[in-house]
C-alpha cells in the first residue's frame, strides 16, 4: 500500500491545487515508484475525489490493474457549478463562468483540460465508479456520465446515505465487501 499527498495538500509543499492537472504528475510518479520497487506486484488505485481526477488526467494513461474512483467530477464546469449552487443557490450557476475564466491565468490550466470524462475511455483496466447517493458536489448524474464513458469491465455503485468522501464511513461492511470483491477480479 502506498498513500500519497498531492502538491499543495497534506504535508507536501506547493502553491495551490490545480483540480487534478498537476496532481496527475504525482500519481504518475507514485506508479513509477511502485513499478520500479515492486515490478511484479499487481497495482490498484483507489482515487477519492481529487485523487480520482488526477488518476484519470494522468498522461500517458496509468498502467494499473484496477481503478476505483470515488466521487470524481466529470468536468470542472460541472464540479464548479455544483459547488456554487450548493453555496449560493441558483445565483451560483450564473457566477460559475466568472470562476472558470480565472483558471488559465491563475493556475495555468484551462477548463478544457480538466475533463476526466474525456479520459476515462482510455483506461485499459477494470473500473469501479462509486459515489454517495446524497453527494451534492459530485451528483449521481455526474457519476453516471463518467460511468457511461468507461470501457468494460466496469461497475458503478451509489452508496446509500453517503455524501462526498464518506463512502466507507457510511456503510463500512458493504463498502469493504464490494471493494474487496472487485479487487479479487484483478
Amino acid at each position: 500500500m502506498l498513500l500519497i499527498d498531492f502538491q499543495a495538500t497534506g504535508e507536501t509543499k506547493g502553491d495551490h491545487i490545480t483540480f487534478g492537472w498537476k496532481e496527475s504528475r504525482d500519481v504518475l510518479a507514485a506508479i513509477d515508484f511502485i513499478r520500479r520497487t515492486r515490478p511484479t506486484d499487481r497495482v490498484a488505485i483507489i482515487g477519492s475525489s481529487l485523487g480520482g481526477v488526477a488518476a484519470l488526467l494522468a498522461t500517458p494513461s496509468l498502467k494499473v490493474d484496477a481503478l476505483l474512483l470515488e466521487e470524481v467530477y466529470p468536468t470542472i464546469e460541472i464540479a464548479t457549478r455544483n459547488r456554487m449552487e450548493n453555496y449560493l443557490g441558483c445565483v451560483g450557476r450564473f457566477l460559475t463562468p466568472l470562476l472558470l475564466n480565472q483558471l488559465q491565468w491563475r493556475l495555468g490550466v484551462s477548463a478544457s483540460q480538466l475533463r476526466p470524462v474525456d479520459h476515462i475511455g482510455d483506461v485499459q483496466c477494470p473500473v469501479f465508479v462509486m459515489s454517495g447517493e446524497k453527494d451534492r458536489n459530485t451528483r449521481p448524474a455526474d457519476t453516471r456520465m463518467l460511468f457511461e464513458r468507461a470501457r468494460s469491465p466496469k461497475q458503478v455503485w451509489f452508496v446509500p446515505n453517503a455524501g462526498h468522501v464518506d463512502l466507507h464511513q457510511a456503510t463500512r461492511v458493504d463498502y469493504e465487501s464490494r471493494v474487496l470483491a472487485f479487487l479479487k477480479q484483478m
